[in-house]
């Protein structure tokens, strides 16, 4: 009976034609994420050959003053997408993965980003976790929303309550029928990525796949308690479909809506202004002033004698330090807030399986919040290690002959935040035994019945 079940099944023409256009869009999305990595991996090499040889003509140009020079060279940090990234774009293509500072104030060029076609931000991308996350649970609605209650709607059912003394296994094969061939997809997909996308057989890709693997079994597992309910075929599509709306697109709106009103941030354009204005008005006040407060910040360079020229780089380099110095408060409420939004998000993630599901992918992938968060971290204290270098050969008119400069290569950032992959599998868990416990409970009561 099974084997007859699943030829019934693979032969229905809206299967096939339904699995052909999975298995496309997911092998289009895997071509995506492999341009993706492409760029990546040229942009990085650009920016080694950049540096190389605006290094050595600002060099050739500013030989004489190290000031000048260094108001012009940008050294690079670059936070390298992983190869799951390909799989899970998340937010790299919003935030920048290269940040290109100068040893100028840091708070003007921290959220420096390439620009970006918001029509194409709008429409997103067609990475895998977009397949994944949209169109597989359409799938497995489409196959699964009329699995008991079509054979009643023929009159059919009698015929297998009669036959079978076990009802509730027939139930189950016919179930796992139609997941099994669903997963066999997903399988697939799996294995195409790992060769497109050159993925490292590792725990990350087994998380990434565990993950996947649970969230088709949830769906899988609320088609199986709608349709427990007994309701005709439409019905049972209708409640799906609009589940599918709700769990994916409504509630996600909502909790986004929930979180920016309460974590505003004004704080983005005040840091800003700040910034901008510590800077700028420090043209204006007393010089002594203005070093003063410089040395309450770098103690260690008190012996810089007081400027006696109306310009002088000591001067003007700290008059930027003073700048993101007025700005400190904002700039970390900013941060604050932003690293509260991705914590509250996470925690009530967890109530909403596809939200979840794609926090935990980007996690996985290092393309989410979090990441990048960590990343401008990292710049913070890249920006601080030049600083404090160059300020001390500036300051005591180390000539530029006398730098090395060549050790000043393109630096890059390792993620080593640790990621709990099995606790972020234990909420769709959750929902999956709860959705088959009421459903087996449900099967039970009205499985016999014609």
């Amino acid at each position: 009976m099974i084997r007859l079940a699943f030829k019934n099944f693979i032969r229905s023409g809206g299967v096939r034609v339904g699995l052909a256009l999975l298995l496309v869009a997911g092998v289009v999305s895997l071509f995506i994420g492999r341009q993706f990595l492409d760029r990546q991996a040229q942009a990085i090499a650009d920016v080694r050959a950049y540096q190389q040889t605006d290094f050595a003509r600002n060099i050739a140009i500013h030989k004489d003053e190290l000031g000048l020079l260094l108001y012009y060279l940008k050294f690079s940090l670059v936070n390298p997408s992983l190869p799951l990234s390909g799989l899970s774009l998340g937010q790299r293509d919003v935030n920048p993965s290269i940040q290109s500072v100068t040893i100028r104030a840091l708070e003007s060029q921290r959220y420096d980003a390439d620009l970006t076609n918001p029509a194409n931000l709008l429409l997103g991308n067609l990475d895998f976790s977009f397949v994944l996350i949209y169109l597989f649970p359409l799938l497995v609605i489409a196959c699964c929303y009329n699995l008991v209650s079509d054979e009643r709607e023929n009159g059919t059912w009698k015929l297998i309550v009669v036959q079978q003394p076990d009802v509730m296994s027939v139930i189950y094969r016919l179930y796992a029928i139609r997941v099994g061939v669903i997963l066999g997809v997903l399988a697939v997909l799996l294995v195409l990525a790992v060769l497109v996308l050159n993925l490292p057989v590792d725990g990350a890709l087994a998380g990434f796949a565990g993950m996947s693997v649970l969230y088709v079994l949830f769906w899988a597992a609320v088609c199986f308690w709608v349709t427990s309910l007994r309701k005709q075929s439409s019905v049972n599509a209708l409640l799906l479909v609009t589940g599918w709306l709700g769990l994916i697109v409504l509630l996600p709106t909502l909790l986004n809506t929930y979180i920016v009103a309460r974590y505003p941030t004004p704080e983005a354009l005040e840091t800003t202004l700040t910034a901008r204005k510590g800077y700028h008005e420090k043209w204006d006040t007393d010089k002594q002033q203005t070093m003063q407060a410089f040395f309450a910040h770098y103690p260690q360079f008190r012996s810089i004698p007081p400027p006696k020229l109306a310009f002088n780089w000591p001067w003007y380099y700290a008059m930027q330090q003073l700048g993101d110095d007025d700005a400190a408060k904002s700039a970390n409420a900013l941060r604050q807030k932003v690293a509260q939004r991705e914590m509250v998000s996470r925690q009530l993630a967890r109530f909403i399986p596809p939200l979840h599901t794609q926090l935990q992918l980007n996690e996985l992938a290092g393309s989410g919040l979090s990441n990048q968060l960590r990343f401008q971290t990292a710049t913070g204290r890249f920006h601080e290690e030049l600083r404090l270098h160059f300020y001390q050969t500036m300051f005591t008119d180390t000539p530029v002959s006398a730098e090395n400069w060549n050790r000043f290569d393109v630096k890059t950032f390792r993620d080593n935040a640790p990621s709990d992959t099995l606790v972020g599998l234990l909420p769709l868990l959750a929902f999956i035994l709860l959705f088959v416990g009421v459903g087996w409970l449900t099967f039970r009561k009205t499985a016999a019945m014609a």
